[in-house]
């Protein structure tokens, strides 16, 4: 009779707490709005959090009504630049036991977010990742664009030059012509209404275009026209507001 290998030991990480990808607001809403309770019941028993933005997060933390005083929870800032020996330290609580929060100034921590190279390192490293459900800009505004959700690409910021932008606008159009794909991509709020213009002026009559601003906010409003039919309005009110803009071309 053949005896059965030894299971091999877990490693440390395996064996140890979670990476928890906390996803926040995307405003001023409240939390039930946007997680759900179960995920909430898991972030207050966080005691350990990684940041983009420690201000941001203890606000994001009171809204989730963390029952620990905000000043006794462990926040450490993710650094801009930060090596392999630097995410490590970070992750340590994880290697401790302990589970550790990972948290966005907005939506769901990584996804076009500095947050994916922690969630890389423990990776890298085997330590389990959690993500917990909430909101999404960028999948929120496809699900209500009417435009491709089978095929898309986020791109995340337009260059700022004015000439570089116009040059990327009209790449993004072609890519979406030939491979029949959304294109999605973000302006910094104060230049919404420029990028808005320089994409009237610049794509064809047909291409579709959807404008999705304040997402989960009581401002929330989403609108998907041909270029055309948004030349024949007043333009929105996008200044200084979280807008994604999505473009799927005929």
């Amino acid at each position: 009779m053949n005896t059965p290998p030894s299971p091999t030991p877990a490693s440390s990480e395996n064996s140890a707490g979670a990476l928890v990808l906390v996803p926040v607001s995307l405003g001023e809403a409240p939390w039930r709005t946007f997680l759900p309770e179960e995920a909430q019941r898991r972030v207050c028993q966080i005691r350990h959090f990684v940041v983009e933005t420690e201000k941001l997060a203890r606000q994001h933390l009171k809204r989730l009504e963390h029952p620990v005083a905000l000043r006794e929870l462990d926040l450490h800032p993710l650094p801009e630049r930060a090596d392999a020996a630097t995410l490590d330290r970070l992750l340590e609580p994880v290697a401790d036991g302990h589970d550790l929060g990972l948290l966005s100034d907005a939506g769901c921590p990584a996804v076009a977010d500095p947050g994916a190279r922690l969630v890389a390192r423990a990776q890298a490293r085997g330590i389990r990742v959690d993500p917990l459900v909430g909101p999404s800009s960028i999948l929120l505004s496809l699900m209500a664009s009417g435009l491709d959700g089978q095929r898309f690409a986020f791109h995340g910021y337009l260059p700022v030059a004015e000439t570089d932008r116009d040059q990327r606008i009209r790449q993004l159009e072609k890519a979406s012509r030939r491979d029949r794909s959304t294109q999605i991509f973000i302006e910094t709020p104060y230049r919404n209404a420029r990028l808005f213009s320089a994409l009237l002026e610049l794509c064809q009559p047909g291409t579709r275009l959807c404008v999705a601003r304040d997402i989960t906010t009581q401002g929330q409003w989403i609108r998907t026209q041909n270029v055309a039919q948004w030349r024949k309005h007043v333009p929105p009110d996008l200044d200084r507001r979280p807008t994604i803009f999505l473009m799927l071309a005929q």
